[in-house]
């Protein structure tokens, strides 16, 4: 039975005949794991805690940073620095204390997927990297949960049901990670803020559908929003059964590779700093945006974005160390494999922590974003 603070808080869910008394008491009884408590997570966790979701996991590594104030709407000025796990649970707590949450404050990878994904109902993805999508899914195959998938793309998003009562897998649709350059996020693109929000709720939708049972499940469908005409539509697509059965025993371990070891040899900033004063110093290559570039930038930094290392990467030296950098990692990471497997560079290294760790450990006084 619910309790009388339940039954005003939720009465309007148990108005409506399709959910009732008994329907918000599923909700209350469903574990839900959100992966990412960033512009996806937020949304998803402020609904489905304000719809009574028992319990709520939530797994991020990552700490809240200024730029995410503009669409990643749990945290404020007061949570900088903090963990996105424990900020977002602190936030959900706040919403509706009587939802219980489970923090997993570090990134999800090959090791811990497995127990993890096993202690909830369904997993929704709100990551923002290829890895990780293919390391959910596969995780939900073995485990056999539904698995609610989101992405946005400056301003288009789209979101799907995966692994739902033996449909589709997220492989099914995307058979392969794509290359390094074909793999931008947010932090090299841009997106507009309301974005998240948009596709976080959806996301939120469809969770409560299958917790519920209700209506028709985006299970086969991938439903796709483009934020400047409003326009949506919805794809339709099969279940491979090859691809299907996929999962983290019989996976290839190189599609979650970033998660699972690092791809490339790296310096520190620290490391770095004494490197050019050398005599020969390394090559400064910084792979970020135009305007990410005028913001701030490492000595002598040469600016090659991403989109451009195709075109220009004969300027690139072949027989003198090169740096490899952007703002935390993740691009000069896929920058690197890119150069490697593309033109066959052996002398790349990337800068860990990019150039937000520079300033923070060799110049605080550097402006950062």
């Amino acid at each position: 039975m619910l309790t009388s603070e339940e039954r005003q808080r939720y009465k309007r869910h148990v108005q409506l005949p399709e959910i009732g008394e008994a329907g918000q008491l599923r909700l209350k009884a469903a574990r839900v794991l959100v992966v990412g408590a960033g512009g996806l997570g937020c949304p998803v966790l402020q609904y489905l805690a304000a719809a009574g979701v028992g319990t709520l996991g939530i797994a991020d590594g990552d700490q809240v940073e200024a730029s995410n104030l503009q669409r990643q709407i749990l945290f404020g000025p007061a949570q900088l620095g903090q963990n996105k796990a424990e900020a977002a649970a602190q936030a959900v707590q706040r919403l509706n204390p009587l939802v219980q949450c489970e923090v997993v404050p570090r990134r999800v990878d090959r090791v811990s997927v497995r127990a993890l994904v096993a202690r909830y109902d369904l997993v929704i993805d709100g990551s923002d990297n290829f890895p990780t999508r293919y390391l959910l899914n596969d995780a939900c195959v073995s485990a056999d949960k539904p698995l609610i998938s989101g992405a946005i793309y400056k301003f288009e998003g789209q979101v799907s049901v995966f692994n739902y009562q033996g449909g589709p897998t997220y492989r099914c649709l995307f058979a392969q990670p794509p290359s390094a350059a074909q793999a931008p996020n947010c932090a090299a693109t841009g997106v507009l803020g309301v974005l998240p929000g948009l596709v976080g709720c959806a996301q939120a939708t469809e969770a409560l559908k299958v917790i519920l049972g209700l209506g028709e499940i985006l299970s086969g469908r991938l439903w796709l929003f483009d934020a400047l005409s409003f326009q949506t539509r919805a794809l339709r697509f099969v279940r491979h059964p090859e691809r299907a059965r996929i999962n983290l025993d019989t996976a290839n371990p190189a599609d979650y590779a970033e998660l699972c070891q690092p791809l490339v040899a790296a310096v520190t900033p620290t490391q770095l700093r004494q490197q050019l004063t050398a005599a020969l110093p390394p090559f400064v290559l910084d792979v970020r945006e135009p305007a990410e570039y005028a913001l701030c930038r490492l000595p002598g930094a040469v600016l090659m974005p991403v989109s451009s290392l195709a075109e220009r990467a004969q300027e690139l030296p072949r027989h003198q160390p090169i740096v490899v950098y952007c703002h935390h990692g993740g691009r000069s990471s896929r920058a690197i494999a890119q150069l490697q497997q593309e033109f066959g560079f052996d002398n790349l290294v990337n800068l860990t922590g990019g150039v937000h760790a520079w300033a923070t450990e060799v110049d605080p006084a550097m402006p950062t974003y």
